[in-house]
């Protein structure tokens, strides 16, 4: 176990006490009401409009959807690009179908294991137009083919490629972290963010220990955020460049759960002689339990925690109940939603976590991981490789497409 230091350092201790000062303010005021007409022209983006009331939904959707950052900057940003990549598609001649908006938002709602009509439903009581989020699809599915179109068959994988890819994950790669797991609502975003932004600076181990202590809701608070050393290729394929880039002490920016907003410090990494297994599915079991991370939902969780063993034990649990209120699933890791795959790195079979939640905090995930299903295929396995790299090239050359034509476009703000 890493020692820790015994006292921290006055810079530290003045980034804590901001943090505590941070800590205590209330919930934020409501944005300003607009004095303009809601459907007058708010930015014209190469003599194309966007309107106040398609900032003000789509600063709503991402409010639901993505609840970090500032949504109106955020919806600004998006619709500007918005039109950009629609005005692409018109120009390479491509129309998104009724069949592919279908399908875009099929595999959006999957995101939240959801039904497509099911989530438009939950969006609607949110305050979301079915327009907005139709709207959101279509650009989406535009700049797909776009991409596809214009890029497609520049992108040429080679041996070699796949090779280099394996052998950076492939060795007994293994890292030790602290973290800080922050409970998250659109009333708390600005404070969480405010004190996320504290905590990112901290360096020493002794500080972020103190701040988990402080502000995580994780169960690893009680250990100052401190978890066990995990294999590198237990964790989300986002997260790996970026841990393996750090040096200890060094924290991540702040990473976006459901519900929660998670910061981790590197405190070590390891390469073993022997090779990190590889999965090719993972089964996982969600049960949702109403109250969110109240003390009487974390009791009970506690106690179901105690009282089971397996996953084939939640069906006993969840027998009288709606069937929506356990999932079970197995995916390829590729396909588990980031927070999930988060938690599930630091598990164990039959292990639980109970750190994310649903439902903008009201409903807690009692998360248990069934199994880890070894992928024996190694062909299989290097085209899963090859698909990987051929997406990130493709899309460092779509970044840098959009980048030419926020360039070159002519956007006017009213």
């Amino acid at each position: 176990m890493m020692m820790m230091l015994s006292r921290v350092s006055r810079p530290a201790h003045n980034t804590l006490r901001r943090l505590s000062v941070l800590a205590a303010l209330v919930l934020a005021g409501a944005a300003p009401a607009l004095s303009q007409s809601p459907f007058s022209s708010a930015i014209t983006v190469n003599e194309r409009a966007i309107t106040y009331y398609e900032l003000e939904q789509r600063a709503r959707l991402l409010e639901v959807i993505e609840p970090l950052g500032n949504p109106r900057e955020k919806a600004r940003e998006q619709l500007i690009d918005d039109r950009l990549k629609l005005q692409a598609a018109r120009e390479y001649g491509i129309e998104v179908t009724a069949e592919q908006i279908e399908a875009g938002t099929e595999e959006f709602a999957g995101r939240a294991d959801m039904k497509g009509d099911e989530f438009i439903a939950a969006l609607a009581e949110e305050g979301v137009a079915p327009e907005t989020f139709r709207d959101f699809v279509i650009s989406g599915q535009s700049w797909r083919g776009v991409v596809r179109a214009r890029f497609g068959g520049r992108v040429e994988i080679t041996e070699e490629d796949i090779d280099r890819a394996l052998s950076t994950t492939s060795g007994g790669l293994q890292v030790r972290l602290a973290e800080v797991i922050i409970p998250i609502t659109p009333q708390t975003e600005q404070q969480v963010m405010q004190v996320a932004a504290e905590i990112q600076k901290l360096t020493s181990y002794a500080a972020f220990s103190d701040a988990a202590r402080q502000y995580s809701a994780a169960p690893t608070r009680d250990q100052g955020g401190r978890v066990d050393w995990v294999p590198i290729t237990n964790l989300p394929s986002q997260l790996r460049p970026i841990l393996t880039s750090m040096k200890p002490g060094e924290v991540t920016d702040p990473v976006p759960l459901s519900g929660a907003v998670a910061l981790f410090q590197m405190r070590g990494i390891t390469e073993g002689p022997v090779s990190t297994p590889r999965y090719s599915a993972i089964e996982y079991a969600e049960y949702y339990l109403p109250g969110g991370r109240s003390p009487e939902t974390l009791a009970r969780a506690r106690t179901l925690r105690d009282s089971i063993d397996t996953c084939n034990d939640l069906y006993g649990v969840a027998k009288d109940q709606p069937p929506e209120a356990l999932y079970r699933e197995a995916r390829k890791p590729s396909e588990i939603p980031n927070d999930v795959a988060t938690e599930l790195g630091r598990l164990d079979k039959h292990e639980v976590s109970t750190n994310l939640t649903r439902n903008q905090g009201q409903t807690l995930v009692f998360l248990m991981l069934c199994e880890r299903t070894p992928a024996l295929d190694q062909d299989v396995e290097r085209e899963e490789v090859a698909e990987a790299l051929r997406g990130q090239r493709i899309n460092s050359f779509a970044e840098s497409y959009l980048d030419r034509l926020r360039a070159e476009a002519v956007i006017v703000e009213k």
